[in-house]
């Protein structure tokens, strides 16, 4: 009897799991690119400095691509001169990724403290790092988040009767005030990205078949269904002397076939589409959304 009733409950287990949710909210990923943090401080900096081999920039950096990657909401890409791109807003669209991150370390300082008593004695290290990030939509060109914060780090060592440990130069100290810095920064940033509708665009239309940019690893599927957008007409705003672009107007939903390619920069998906005519010479004037 226990062997037919174990065997019955691993069914209803298996119909169970096999029952998809369609409550759940897809979440798309989103492409950024990380670049080059800027070493601005003084620290460390001797005659034969090189900036591209700062260990401090480097440190911030692999911070933050840890961290980012840690949410599993992005995927992340490494682009080179990434400074003069975004000063180039006509370049934008060669970049790849939906959003691209700069920062900067504005502030690095560390110092000793000791206090000596008759039978002990204490010597603590302390490190305060200050970091900036940027945060570029790749569409626009605008900065949509833009902040800085500081972090500390300490350890102290103590001696009793010339017993206990040494208080040596420690180096991981750097690491940990740049990561408590970094760390009120990256919820703003992941929230800010996934706040944004994920956008892809339609690369071609052939026999009825539309392919769209975006694949499987920012998790696209087969049998996703997305809405198509025209874009809406983009008007210049007196006050700031900026290009606007106004709403999109839906003009119907493609639905996910396949997705093919091997990484994030060459992945496609092949879709069929319902709704209004889409015009194939002027395929840059429509959109697909999340959202």
């Amino acid at each position: 009897m226990r062997k037919y009733l174990k065997f019955a409950i691993i069914i209803v287990l298996a119909v169970i799991c096999s029952i998809p949710c369609h409550g759940q909210d897809k979440t798309i990923k989103r492409k950024v690119a990380i670049g080059r943090f800027s070493n601005e401080t003084q620290y460390g900096k001797g005659l034969f400095y090189d900036k591209d081999n700062d260990p401090m920039r480097k440190q911030a950096l692999d911070i933050l691509s840890t961290k980012l990657a840690a949410t599993g909401k992005f995927i992340l890409l490494e682009r080179e001169d990434l400074e003069i791109l975004v000063k180039e807003s006509e370049k934008m669209d060669k970049i790849g990724a939906d959003y691209i991150i700069l920062g900067s370390i504005t502030e690095f300082g560390r110092k000793n403290e000791g206090h000596n008593k008759v039978f002990s004695s204490t010597k603590t290290q302390i490190v305060e790092a200050g970091v900036s990030v940027r945060l570029v939509e790749t569409s626009s060109g605008l900065i949509i988040y833009s902040d800085e914060a500081k972090g500390y780090a300490e350890t102290t060592t103590k001696q009793t009767l010339g017993i206990g440990g040494s208080a040596g130069y420690d180096a991981t100290l750097s690491d940990k005030a740049i990561e408590m810095a970094l760390n009120q920064l990256v919820e703003n940033i992941v929230n800010k990205c996934m706040d944004k509708p994920w956008k892809a665009y339609i690369l071609s239309i052939d026999d009825g078949v539309y392919t769209i940019s975006g694949g499987a690893s920012q998790g696209l599927a087969a049998g996703d269904t997305f809405p198509v957008y025209k874009k809406g007409k983009v008007v210049k705003n007196p006050q700031t002397g900026m290009n606007i672009e106004l709403p999109g107007a839906k003009t119907g939903t493609l639905t996910v076939i396949q997705c093919i390619g091997d990484t994030p920069e060459n992945e496609i998906s092949f879709c069929s589409y319902e709704g209004a005519e889409v015009s194939e010479e002027k395929l840059m004037d429509y959109y697909i959304s999340d959202k």
